[in-house]
């Protein structure tokens, strides 16, 4: 038997997605102590997922543990999800699922995990990097993203691709705290019972395909000249030296860049009510910088552990003036990978 667990990441944009430029995306990103994910599989002679809450069969988790089952070679495997990541929010659930399903299994097993050769097999590391290296290693990571001419407007066919190479990664400093606003989630949107107003779902699926070709379509390359400029000259030499300030101001100028491809996509340059919730946020003494997490709707700030009550306060704040219902978390920035 053998448990895998895995925290969150969060997903702060890409270098480029103007298909004038050389290298198509380039993801930007920083892993999570919490929330996580935790998987535990053992030899078994067929496929079967369940859930460690309830004991209900687990139909994400299942297909994955078969694409693992198949690429390991191996006659099969019971897999319990003890923890999971909420779905859809923005904090690269799928990813560390898959992962952490396939590691567990090869664990198992007692083969060698190479999470990222098999990621593509297992439908991960299609557009960005970040969620396999964080797996991986943690840390704040900037991937190198795919050659334009090999991707342009479509993502290859599962397996046909490689995981991006982390081109840099950084520490970031134990004192630093990220405070996660995260709204409740339907497919719908629909009010929740005590009247605050549940979030549709962030993109996923042929939805965010279909939203991604859109934007890399008309994608404007000025701004991914603006992006590296900020990357280079800002926030990387602030990631290698533990400036907490500078990291901020970088990375809500490269959320702010970042939104400005996805305004149309998504309807502005946060995606409603993630907007509201940023502007909130941004008011917020205790806070140094604020974003949007992949498409949404998670919304995360910059504090550090001295701060943390206060930024816990101001999220939840924004939430309500939002009119959400949802859950906020103060945690750590993970400077290692998953646990096996």
């Amino acid at each position: 038997m053998a448990t895998v667990s895995a925290g969150a990441r969060l997903h702060v944009g890409f270098c480029n997605l103007s298909l004038a430029h050389e290298r198509l995306y380039g993801g930007i990103g920083v892993a999570l102590a919490e929330p996580r994910v935790t998987v535990t599989a053992e030899p078994a002679d067929d496929v079967r997922a369940k859930s460690a809450a309830g004991g209900d069969p687990d139909p994400l988790a299942a297909e994955y543990a078969s694409l693992a089952v198949d690429l390991l070679d191996v006659p099969g495997a019971g897999v319990t999800v003890d923890e999971r990541l909420p779905r859809h929010v923005g904090l690269g659930s799928g990813t560390q699922l898959a992962l952490a399903v396939y590691a567990a299994i090869a664990r198992a097993h007692d083969l060698d995990v190479d999470v990222r050769a098999a990621a593509p097999d297992l439908g991960r590391g299609g557009r960005s990097g970040i969620g396999v290296a964080s797996f991986q290693r943690g840390g704040f990571v900037v991937d190198g993203g795919h050659p334009t001419a090999r991707f342009t407007t479509e993502r290859p066919a599962r397996g046909e691709w490689t995981v991006p190479p982390i081109v840099a990664r950084h520490e970031l400093p134990e004192d630093w705290r990220f405070v996660l606003a995260i709204p409740d989630v339907t497919a719908s949107g629909d009010q929740s019972a005590d009247g605050d107003r549940n979030v549709n779902r962030g993109r996923h699926g042929d939805d965010e395909d279909a939203a991604m070709r859109t934007v890399v379509e008309s994608a404007t390359p000025a701004v991914a000249d603006q992006v590296s400029a900020v990357l280079t000259r800002r926030l990387l030499p602030a990631a290698a030296q533990g400036d907490r300030a500078a990291f901020g101001s970088a990375i809500a100028e490269i959320e702010r860049l970042n939104g400005s491809w996805y305004a149309d996509a998504q309807g502005g340059v946060f995606r409603p009510p993630a907007g509201a919730i940023v502007e909130s946020l941004q008011t917020a003494d205790a806070i140094d910088a604020v974003g949007q997490s992949s498409w949404g709707p998670t919304v995360y700030g910059l504090t550090t552990d001295q701060q943390a009550n206060a930024a816990r306060d101001a999220a939840a704040t924004a939430l309500e003036a939002a009119g959400c219902a949802g859950t906020v978390r103060v945690v750590r920035p993970a400077n290692e990978g998953a646990q096996l």
